[in-house]
């Protein structure tokens, strides 16, 4: 059932108060029980709005999810709260009171605007999206602040808005789309709109490539908890400037252009940039923080004598450096009773858990040891170590 209608009915509302939290196992005894009382149809879709709403909570949290209304595109795509919150606060702090939100989704971006006190136009042409946009705003008490149009996002007239947010499609009937101009809309369209605007904010893919950026932007990345979650290129703030945000937080880490960092090599600690960081190409800027070089110059490792805090790289001490050699790793984990082996890589083809099943194919102590499968001046290497604590 894509049409929400029914479960904003008195009856569909009480039947998903029902559902709340019903077990996948579960899912076939409350649906037979339930259909003696109300359509079948219904109840489906009530058990299904249930498994959406739980799949959203990792992304909107428990008290939002258990209220909202999704589509199953719309939990895929939707921005996470927390990044969505971050871009609306900083939309305010540019003294934005009003967006236009075009390819508005189930509502994510629009909800987060409006908590800042941002008036919002929220824009989608797929009909079952945008109902679910407008139930959003009524459930969480913003639909004062959010108006939602159902229309195609090109015709829409944004003049009179303070800002244009766009977040074009980035999936197709095959998956994910990577190039920028068979996004829907395209990124040209989207960069037209926003070179209209006073501000725009436009979201895209984290691996674009940066020659694709136009000269008039802003570019930043954003991670949630280590995790990348998107570009977003920003008009009519700095253009050419290039940021690496890190929440929570938030940390931002504005690029200075420096060259690329010298390979060096390995030093006591071992620095893993955030992806953030790596994406945005920012990092020479860590390693010059930390007084480090690459360990190679085509890895985004970096290596230092010493030990230095910094939000943007988690540090690990290495004691150890092997070529790369399964026999070997094996032999010093078991002479290290070690328990609990974590394998990263940057620039290797061997997968992690097939190298922890062959290395440490049962525990041999306590020990926790971290193994870092990369390349040294070009060479396979292992190096070994673990957390650092300042």
């Amino acid at each position: 059932m894509n049409d929400l209608a029914p479960l904003l009915t008195p009856e569909g509302r009480a039947l998903l108060d029902a559902v709340r939290g019903t077990a996948p196992a579960d899912e076939l005894a409350v649906a037979t029980r339930l259909r003696r009382d109300h359509p079948a149809e219904l109840v489906s879709a009530a058990l299904g709005q249930a498994r959406l709403r739980q799949r959203a909570e990792a992304k909107f949290g428990a008290e939002d999810a258990r209220r909202m209304f999704f589509t199953p595109n719309g939990v895929e795509q939707s921005t996470r709260a927390s990044v969505a919150a971050y871009r609306a606060e900083r939309m305010k702090s540019l003294g934005i009171t009003s967006v236009a939100d075009l390819c508005c989704g189930i509502g994510g971006d629009a909800i987060a605007f409006a908590r800042a006190g941002i008036r919002v136009l929220a824009v989608d042409r797929d009909a079952p999206t945008a109902a679910a946009a407008r139930a959003n705003a009524e459930a969480l008490g913003l639909a004062g602040l959010i108006d939602v149009r159902e229309a195609d996002v090109t015709e829409v007239d944004t003049a009179g808005f303070d800002a244009v947010f766009v977040d074009p499609a980035r999936r197709g009937g095959r998956g994910r789309i990577f190039d920028p101009e068979a996004y829907s809309p395209p990124l040209s369209w989207a960069i037209g709109a926003a070179l209209a605007a006073p501000h725009a904010a436009l979201k895209i893919a984290p691996g674009v490539p940066h020659e694709a950026i136009p000269a008039e932007a802003e570019a930043e990345w954003i991670s949630d908890g280590g995790d990348v979650k998107e570009a977003v290129l920003w008009f009519g703030t700095e253009p050419g400037a290039v940021r690496a945000t890190l929440l929570p937080g938030p940390r931002t880490l504005l690029g200075t252009g420096l060259p690329d960092p010298q390979v060096r090599p390995v030093g006591r600690y071992l620095y893993e940039p955030d992806g953030a960081v790596v994406r945005a190409h920012l990092v020479a800027d860590v390693a010059a923080a930390l007084d480090g070089g690459l360990i190679d110059g085509t890895i985004a490792y970096v290596t230092a004598d010493t030990l230095r805090p910094t939000p943007y790289a988690t540090a690990y001490e290495i004691t150890d450096r092997l070529p790369f050699n399964v026999k070997k790793l094996k032999a010093l984990l078991r002479e290290r009773e070690v328990g609990i082996l974590t394998v990263k890589k940057r620039g290797s083809a061997v997968e992690p858990e097939e190298l922890r099943r062959k290395a440490l194919p049962r525990p041999q102590g306590s020990r926790a040891v971290t193994v870092f499968l990369t390349r040294v001046a070009g060479a396979p290497t292992m190096l070994i170590g673990g957390p650092a604590t300042v």
